[in-house]
């Protein structure tokens, strides 16, 4: 009796998603009103009991099932099933869950995989010829970034982790940008005032991305909240990306029950791929991953395959019309590998084995999934597929080297933005530093800053 309870609630809140795009609502396990479990009262004095007092407001009062039997809802029976529409050959798995996106953005998916991992190519190894800081790979993940890219408008909200490129490139971050930002250079949209790969852009509502980990979650609550309930925005919601590490974060738990108790249109989106920078899942949790915890909050929840384009655009695109039609949050957790390292600053054979990544590189890739079901179609090719590889190296060298031969931002920039008007000390601060480098300036690098 213990064990097979906990099936029954699975299947009671998760829709089946082997065959369709099922949402696990989390109003679906409860019966019909009743309050039967107030026997001894008659309707007006439950109605003023103090019970009904404290709970009549919550949502799913008067409608729980009450059992004369103990029962154990056991944590190894779940298993939330998992979307998915492309096989790992490309093959459609069912004619009626293809999203037929067409030839023409399809090939620019397919383009935007290869430039991706031609930037991942490339930045890695300047990055360790010394010539940036710091960067972080994209590798296995590029169709989670652009089938959820590729159903979002341009009002919708995002706000990333920092392995989300695909999600710029495809919203219209251009290479210029991205190598900009990398070597922080004057035409840096954010100044020079972040690490590498922390990219923003205001006109394409992307948040700048920030170093604390989880910290952007929360913030995604209020932004989905201010939409809908401040700017009255019915047709635009809140996105935000994370990884499965940061569901770890105390702010994960907080961001998930605000945005729920406040009708919050916003969805979260989870890149489960595996670790957290050297950490494996099966070390940072014990439950059905993270999906799991999407029902507990009140959350409706979906779980995709994260290497297959076209689960995640279906996903996306049921996650979005219940966030804008419904005013509801979303939990979307894909499945997902990171093939590369952390980041460049992390050896992560170290912690797993070459065959491990091998496996998924060969076995998985998103890439591979596209490209068979364009090559089925007559809309790829091998010789298509060098020519793209070497045009597009041949763009990235360009953009980097235009970006590594241009000056920093102006020196008087570190004075700006903090407020909306420079306060009187940034002033006398500003004008002290201006009368220091007049007379001390042949001491520092002054021709290496924009002026």
């Amino acid at each position: 009796m213990l064990r097979s309870l906990a099936p029954r609630l699975v299947a009671a809140v998760c829709s089946s998603l082997s065959t369709r795009v099922g949402v696990s609502s989390s109003r679906a396990a409860f019966k019909a009103p009743s309050t039967s479990f107030l026997p001894t009262l008659s309707a007006a004095a439950a109605a003023s009991s103090p019970a009904h007092r404290l709970f009549s407001s919550a949502p799913n009062y008067d409608q729980r099932e009450f059992v004369g039997e103990l029962n154990v809802i056991r944590s190894d029976g779940a298993n939330l099933p998992c979307y998915r529409v492309l096989s790992p050959q490309g093959e459609v798995l069912d004619a009626a869950h293809d999203p037929e996106l067409g030839e023409e953005t399809l090939v620019k998916m397919y383009e935007t995989m290869i430039l991706m991992n031609t930037l991942d190519n490339v930045c890695y190894d300047v990055q360790r010829q010394g010539r940036i800081s710091f960067y972080m790979t994209n590798y296995g993940e590029s169709a989670s970034h652009l089938g959820s890219a590729a159903v979002l408008k341009k009002d919708d909200v995002i706000y990333g982790q920092y392995r989300e490129l695909g999600v710029l490139l495809w919203r219209g971050y251009t290479l210029e940008n991205i190598m900009n930002q990398l070597y922080s250079n004057h035409l840096d949209l954010g100044k020079g005032r972040q690490m590498p790969v922390h990219y923003g852009s205001r006109e394409l509502n992307f948040h700048t991305i920030s170093s604390p980990l989880a910290t952007q979650i929360p913030q995604a609550s209020g932004a989905g909240y201010a939409l809908r309930h401040v700017h009255g925005n019915t047709d635009a919601c809140c996105v935000c990306y994370f990884g499965d590490g940061a569901a770890s974060e105390g702010d994960f738990h907080a961001a998930l029950n605000f945005a729920a108790t406040l009708d919050s249109p916003t969805i979260f989106f989870c890149r489960n791929n595996g670790y957290a920078i050297s950490t494996p899942v099966h070390e940072q949790y014990r439950g059905d991953g993270i999906a799991a915890r999407g029902p507990g909050y009140g959350i409706d929840t979906i779980r995709v395959d994260g290497n297959d384009l076209f689960a995640v655009y279906n996903v996306m695109a049921k996650a979005r019309k219940i966030a804008t039609e419904e005013s509801r949050p979303v939990l979307v957790e894909a499945m997902s590998y990171r093939v590369g390292h952390h980041s460049t600053s992390d050896d992560s054979t170290r912690y797993r084995g070459a065959d491990e990544i091998e496996y998924w590189k060969k076995n998985d890739a998103p890439e591979t999934r596209l490209r068979g079901y364009l090559e089925a179609r007559g809309w790829w090719s091998q010789e298509r597929e060098d020519e793209e590889l070497k045009a597009t190296r041949k763009r990235v060298l360009s953009a980097l080297k235009d970006a590594e031969g241009r000056k920093k931002p102006g020196i008087d920039q570190i004075f700006h933005d903090t407020y909306a008007e420079v306060p009187p000390h940034l002033e006398r601060q500003q004008a002290q530093l201006t009368e220091h480098l007049n007379t001390q300036g042949i001491h520092y690098p002054l021709t290496d800053f924009h002026k």
